[in-house]
């Protein structure tokens, strides 16, 4: 048994680090999956629901933002919170959407190595040439944040339904785009994150749940629980970072790591 709980000990932490950065996890995870042999059915779904629980992380890490005022905070914090939340669920509405109506046929045709190194590549170039772009900073903060932007960084999210591309990567970017600076940006992908994961997780429980044997159980429940420790830890680390650097050393690394699995999966 002990043997069967390394993938996803691996799995969990790759996701726990990966999941808030702009290099794509779900890319990562398709990459190593097929260098373990993971795949099949209960692949998917794992890959999916340990992503949920580097959600949970930022669930508890900005608790204080997102809990705590509606529980003791006056009129005005409770009304933050409040907002907080509601931008998070209308920015989820778009990939709602387009998930339900694309979403297998997106994972059926596009799950594999080469469209994850293809997009890894491709969001590599987008970060840097954003970063070398000029910008006009005119939102500094996540509650400045207006519902047409919000919709607006919703839909571009919607371009992480292609392995590879990356949901934070896809969000920083558009908020970015939009006239937010790098840590609202990098904040408000963190919390659209948490209604997206959820749904998407609770639809791949409901359609596989009832088909896991006892040992696969486990198996999700170890991924899980590593994954939410990682992305604990990576949460803080990330937000000091990018406070001081920007995002092309992250699309560096996109750019040389799909060159490296499109060269070895085309080579070998």
């Amino acid at each position: 048994m002990l043997h069967e709980l390394i993938t996803p000990v691996i799995l969990g932490i790759v996701e726990g680090i990966t999941e808030f950065l702009p290099i794509s996890s779900t890319g990562h995870l398709i990459i190593i999956n097929e260098f373990t042999g993971f795949t099949g059915p209960f692949a998917k779904m794992f890959d999916v629901v340990i992503q949920l629980g580097a959600i949970l992380a930022v669930v508890v890490y900005y608790r204080r933002r997102l809990f705590y005022p509606l529980v003791s905070g006056d009129g005005a914090e409770r009304r933050r919170s409040l907002s907080l939340w509601t931008k998070a669920v209308v920015g989820v509405v778009p990939a709602l959407i387009l998930g339900y109506l694309f979403g297998k046929q997106v994972q059926a045709l596009l799950f594999n190595p080469h469209v994850v190194a293809a997009a890894l590549i491709a969001g590599g170039v987008v970060l840097i040439v954003i970063e070398k772009t000029k910008k006009n900073v005119t939102i500094n903060e996540v509650e400045d944040l207006d519902y047409k932007t919000v919709l607006l960084v919703g839909l571009i999210q919607c371009l992480a339904m292609v392995p590879g591309t990356s949901r934070s990567a896809a969000t920083i970017i558009g908020a970015m785009v939009l006239g937010a600076s790098r840590t609202v940006a990098a904040e408000f992908s963190f919390f659209l994150a948490i209604p997206t994961m959820a749904a998407a997780s609770a639809y791949m429980v409901i359609q596989n749940g009832a088909a896991m044997s006892g040992a696969e159980a486990v198996q999700l429940s170890v991924g899980f629980v590593v994954s939410f420790i990682t992305a604990y830890l990576v949460i803080a680390a990330f937000i000091r970072f990018i406070s001081r650097h920007d995002f092309v050393p992250f699309g560096v690394y996109r750019i040389a790591l799909g060159i490296a699995v499109l060269a070895y999966f085309l080579l070998r």
